[in-house]
């Protein structure tokens, strides 16, 4: 019989590091988190900015286990959610998206959008995607070495992509992108708060027009079907098209810096890239496993006790799976802490598991696969401008990545 009593101190009175932790490496795990990686259990205990304790999940198997469990909730709006930073905590209040929602009311919501990312779909937009990156790297041939791979490369083309799968207006993306930024990314609670309310207003003006003027995409299709149908309600539409946005362009914005620089630091893997094109699928999966740019988005608050192997989580009990480190375990990947393009890793946890798995994945993949494959076609010669260790890494309280990268050819 486990020793419960014994179980719930090991939360509250365990030494518990401060969590998360920043990375001094674009694609290496922080110390902290090789250290929590290497403890026997699957639970260890953590600090959070407030001082309050969470769990953070560090073995892989355990992960796909806890994120399909009904008893773990990923309502942001729960007093006990495990908020990882004063940012996060200021702005998870108001109307979710489905992403904070569960069963059985995010199952609708979610269907309501899944038509625009089966694989068909998707499939369906690679010539669309080719245009997108052949303009910009021409743009940024056009310039001349050297150029900010970010700004001019790796933001824009998601912004462009997720721009016309939704119907909003590419003109308006200075605007977006800034707001995006400082939502995700700032420290500064107030401002993280002004872009929310920003974001929120441009994309309820956006509604409105819609109604008055239906367009194309999917945002069109959610005013003129589900809102006018009262399916969804305006403040539900507001949410969920500023989740598809930030999300649809952050993310994938941030894999390709990292991805870049990582093939860069590596060049036996990148010259095995460069040589047999047919690993790049494969390839894409292994740096979405090792790179694991969204530490910080798989929260849960239990809402009844669960047994882990012997280890407790109470009900009210906030739960945080580690997807760099869950993606580094070592007993699913072999040599995890290695750049591996030949390796099978469709298994990795960056997009999530369960009915919360990431919704854009299939257009996350296409666009990488895209990215690089033409990136490195098209300017063979790409190298850094910098030292990696010059590079200003973002902090572990946001998604990992660069917000600029110089680079030359």
């Amino acid at each position: 019989m486990t020793d419960t009593t014994e179980t719930t101190a090991t939360l509250q009175t365990a030494e518990a590091p401060a969590f998360p932790a920043d990375r001094t490496c674009p694609y290496q795990l922080p110390d902290e988190y090789s250290k929590l990686r290497d403890q026997p259990d699957a639970l260890t205990p953590v600090t959070l900015f407030d001082g309050r304790r969470a769990w953070v999940v560090t073995k892989h198997e355990t992960a796909r286990r806890l994120l399909a469990d009904p008893r773990l909730s990923s309502d942001r709006n729960h007093t006990d959610f495990p908020a990882t930073s004063p940012r996060f905590e200021a702005i998870r209040s108001g109307r979710p998206a489905f992403i904070g929602m569960d069963p059985p009311e995010h199952g609708p919501r979610r269907r309501m959008t899944i038509s625009e990312f089966t694989v068909k779909r998707i499939k369906g937009m690679r010539p669309g995607i080719e245009r997108i990156v052949n303009g910009f790297i021409d743009e940024m041939l056009a310039g001349g070495p050297p150029a900010d791979l970010v700004s001019q490369f790796a933001l824009p083309v998601p912004s462009m992509v997720i721009c016309e799968l939704l119907g909003i207006p590419y003109a308006d993306h200075d605007f977006f992108q800034d707001a995006s930024r400082r939502l995700v990314q700032s420290l500064d609670v107030d401002s993280a708060v002004t872009a929310r309310e920003d974001l929120n207003g441009y994309l309820d003006g956006l509604i409105t027009k819609m109604q008055d003027k239906p367009g194309s995409g999917l945002l069109n299709t959610l005013v003129t079907r589900q809102l006018a149908a009262g399916e969804i309600d305006r403040e539900e539409l507001v949410s969920t098209a500023l989740l598809l946005l930030v999300a649809g362009h952050e993310t994938t914005a941030s894999m390709t810096s990292l991805s870049v620089i990582t093939l860069l630091e590596h060049p036996d893997q990148h010259a095995a890239l460069r040589a047999d094109p047919a690993l790049v699928p494969g390839a894409v999966e292994e740096l979405l496993r090792y790179l694991a740019i969204a530490d910080i988005a798989g929260g849960r608050v239990a809402t009844a006790d669960i047994d882990v192997d012997g280890q407790i989580i109470r009900a009210g009990e906030g739960v945080i799976v580690t997807n760099s480190i869950a993606n580094r375990d070592g007993s699913v990947f072999e040599n995890p802490d290695s750049l591996d393009v030949h390796r099978t890793a469709r298994h990795h946890l960056s997009f999530g598991y369960g009915v919360h798995q990431c919704l854009g994945q299939n257009l996350a993949r296409l666009e990488l696969e895209v990215i690089l494959t033409t990136l490195f076609d098209r300017i063979p010669t790409l190298r850094l401008a910098v030292p990696v260790e010059r590079l200003t890494l973002r902090p572990g309280t946001t998604i990992q990545g660069v917000n600029e990268l110089p680079v030359t050819w």
